[in-house]
């Protein structure tokens, strides 16, 4: 009620009563208000820093270039409150005695603050290249502008490990928007896309960091521009402006369509020409028109935005949203077809690839998947050898894109009867929201005064509280990928959890279906009734670097057999992992039973041999999983396998062929490789060998931790082949009584064979994931000719 009053009665005022002027420095106790000649001016007059209108009666405190404004024409460089704008009545910057600089928004409501204390006296001032320093007076800066920039990034400016530019919402809303510059983990400098899906999309994420010609050795993690337009990066990365060593003005800035440009001028009013762009095709750039659309670029026109067919657009203000399916998909075969679209990409979010499949191979895989929203079919020359058709079945649709340059079409799948009607969504001309700053004049009188005034006191409470609440759910919603902790970033969507929701979802961690060294898994119903497993990891059992391990690690991969996390959970000491629930468990459980007959045993087989392949060769960043058994392979409703629990996994450097980062040894006693116990150099092999202990344990039911007759399993196997006279003999010893000779045994020689080849004491002899791979759908290819 206070808040409607405010609203209706209180005046629109722009400028303070009082008039004040430019000056080049604010000492004491001093302030700047909200008045268009209340700045401060750098000494040779380049930067003047004020409050700056964003929308109606709404102000930030930026840094500018001092050109004579005019509606559109001024050059921000810095923000402080770029997400709390101030009232244009008695709000201010003030500096405290006390050494600390507030914005307070209507006087009451502070909204920023350096954070800052001395005992000595301190001043306030604008430097020549645009930074913003709070000074002690003997000496000694407390705080300044160029360790917090917003999107912009000045000559002699550094960016650190700790900062990071974040583009503006549009081009007419000044706020945090969803694209960022940032260091990642891997000390790589990258653009990351984190609005309603979070992706990196700069460098190529096709590319490994050597490939995109980046360092992951330098742990410093600087860039910097210098004033003659060269800038340099710790990860190797340098560039230089097309008029490098001219004397201009520059600024790097993040843009709002997601492109980092470097900018030039030689004179004040000049324009800004861009010297030079990370990225030369817009629709490369993520984000571009949100989930079911495409971004198409026009000559001299730029890029434009239209909804797949079938599809209509979320909202017309804000492209980002993308579209919304106008019709509904079974799952039945009879009623559901594919639309081509010739020329069109929709990059990631793949059930995984799938060489050497035909079209009509990859159309009854989509068919088969319910969830699945589509396929990518494609032609791929491999070196020497011909065109190898590759299937990419679709779980999302995002990142679409057409290209005549593209070599692939993409088959939308729809109901056999959509009539289709087309709409489109222009994203050349940007449509800005005014901020939600209104005011609404109206004449004072004596009657009103008391009224406003009260209603002023009550309202600026509540006002201040909502601002605070909205504040701290912006940031925590914007910056779900890191958390609190700032964990790496992640590539495919996913949220953060508060432990309130998993605590409802699980009913107080009541239903349990699972438990390990590392943790509980309880099951749970999510707000939007999916069914999860939730994983809650021991306090006990490697804590913050396993589950450092696990987010970062499964966030970034994406494959139809591994298990798919929904998000994660890290508040206090609590860490909690979700993940889409399997209905059938692990494989341990079902081989304990007798619900897995040998179809079912030989597809598992070659489910997480591609999943291993996957991480092994084909992700973005080799991975080792190092714990591979039953119980990390988890089986959906179909019984299709999900390998899962990374926390013990490791990334590979691309192209190395060991790893000599382990500092103890990882695994389960009988599926571990011998180069955990004789202390030798670690690579993918390692995963190879538990892999071949795994076939051996479904083929035979034995468990490889256990002896059998004082005897390893494979020592067993082994001596159970010298004995035999022929191969069918032996196998019909071996084999796991709950089949009850119901096998194939051709079948049956190639996975044995497989095994043996996975086990073998020399990591050499071994054969690569995918090539295990190979050698099974072989056979099974052979097994249908036949």
């Amino acid at each position: 009620m206070a808040i409607s009053i405010i609203l209706l009665f209180l005046p629109l005022i722009f400028f303070s009563s009082f008039s004040s002027s430019t000056i080049d420095r604010l000492s004491g106790a001093s302030s700047l208000s909200v008045h268009a000649d209340d700045v401060l001016t750098s000494p040779d007059g380049v930067f003047s820093a004020g409050f700056f209108p964003v929308g109606d009666n709404a102000y930030c405190f930026a840094i500018w270039f001092s050109e004579p404004y005019s509606e559109g024409n001024r050059t921000i460089v810095w923000m402080a409150n770029r997400d709390q704008p101030v009232n244009g009545r008695k709000s201010e910057l003030a500096l405290r005695k006390s050494g600390n600089v507030i914005i307070t928004d209507a006087g009451r409501l502070t909204v920023w603050s350096t954070d800052t204390v001395s005992e000595s006296s301190v001043f306030l001032y604008l430097h020549e290249n645009g930074n913003l320093i709070l000074q002690k007076s003997e000496g000694g800066v407390l705080w300044q502008s160029f360790d917090s920039p917003t999107d912009t990034l000045l000559p002699q400016q550094l960016l650190t490990k700790d900062m990071q530019l974040v583009s503006s919402r549009s081009q007419g809303n000044y706020s945090s928007g969803f694209y960022k510059l940032y260091f990642d983990n891997d000390n790589v400098l990258r653009l990351l896309y984190g609005g309603p899906e979070i992706t990196v999309y700069w460098p190529d994420p096709e590319l490994m960091s050597w490939e995109a010609s980046r360092s992951t050795f330098n742990s410093s993690r600087i860039a910097f521009l210098d004033s003659l337009g060269y800038f340099s990066s710790s990860d190797n990365f340098t560039f230089m402006a097309a008029d490098y060593g001219e004397s201009v003005q520059r600024i790097l800035k993040l843009d709002f369509d997601g492109n980092i440009r470097l900018y030039s001028r030689k004179y004040r009013m000049d324009k800004w020409t861009v010297s030079w762009q990370a990225m030369s095709q817009p629709c490369r750039i993520h984000g571009t028109c949100g989930p079911n659309s495409i971004c198409s670029y026009v000559p001299h026109f730029g890029r434009k935005c239209s909804c797949l067919p079938g599809f209509k657009i979320r909202d017309r203000t804000d492209w980002s949203l993308g579209c919304i399916q106008e019709f509904n998909l079974t799952c039945t075969r009879n009623e559901t077809g594919f639309l081509k679209l010739s020329n069109v990409e929709f990059y990631g979010y793949d059930y995984g690839f799938f060489p050497n499949y035909t079209f009509g191979m990859c159309e009854n895989l989509c068919l088969q998947i319910c969830d699945c929203k589509g396929f990518q079919f494609k032609f791929i020359k491999h070196n020497y050898r011909s065109n190898i058709p590759y299937c990419y079945p679709k779980t999302q649709l995002l990142n679409g894109q057409h290209s005549p340059n593209f070599q692939g079409d993409m088959y939308l799948k729809v109901p056999k009867t959509l009539p289709i009607q087309e709409s489109g969504l222009d994203c050349s001309s940007t449509v800005v929201k005014q901020l939600n700053r209104t005011y609404t004049k109206h004449q004072e009188n004596a009657s009103l005064k008391f009224v406003v005034r009260f209603a002023m006191v009550v309202g600026s409470v509540e006002l201040g509280v909502i601002f605070i609440l909205w504040f701290v759910f912006i940031r925590t919603h914007r910056n779900s990928c890191a958390g609190t902790q700032n964990y790496p970033r992640i590539t495919t969507g996913f949220r953060k959890f508060t432990l309130s929701e998993l605590k409802k979802a699980t009913q107080g961690f009541s239903k349990e279906i699972g438990r390990g060294a590392g943790g509980v898994v309880y099951r749970g119903m999510l707000s939007d009734h999916r069914i999860a497993a939730v994983k809650r990891l021991s306090d006990a059992y490697q804590g913050e670097a396993e589950f450092q391990a696990e987010v970062s690690t499964i966030g970034k991969l994406n494959h139809m057999n591994l298990t798919e996390m929904w998000g994660y959970c890290a508040e206090g000491k609590h860490r909690l992992l979700v993940y889409k629930y399997t209905e059938h468990g692990s494989l341990a459980e079902q081989l304990s039973s007798n619900s897995l007959g040998w179809e079912r045993r030989f597809d598992i087989a070659v489910g997480t041999a591609k999943g291993l392949a996957y991480l092994h060769e084909e992700c973005l960043e080799w991975v080792l999983h190092c714990d591979v058994k039953p119980q990390n392979i988890l089986l959906d409703s179909n019984y299709q396998p999900k390998v899962s629990d990374f926390g013990l996994s490791r990334p590979l450097k691309r192209g190395s062929q060991a790893n000599k980062g382990f500092s103890k040894i990882r695994g389960t006693r009988g599926y571990m490789a011998p180069e955990w116990v004789f202390n030798l150099p670690i690579t993918s092999k390692v995963d190879v060998y538990s892999y071949g202990m795994v076939l051996l344990e479904m083929i035979s039911g034995k468990c490889p931790a256990e002896e059998i007759e004082n005897r390893r399993l494979v020592t067993w196997v082994r001596e159970k082949m010298k004995q035999a006279t022929e191969m069918s003999s032996w196998i019909e010893m071996i084999i796991d009584p709950k089949l009850e000779g119901k096998y194939d045994k051709g079948r049956m020689e190639i996975l044995f064979e497989v095994a043996l080849k996975c086990v073998a004491e020399d990591r050499d002899a071994r054969p690569t994931m995918s090539q295990v791979v190979e050698m099974l759908l072989h056979q099974e290819n052979d097994s249908e000719l036949v």
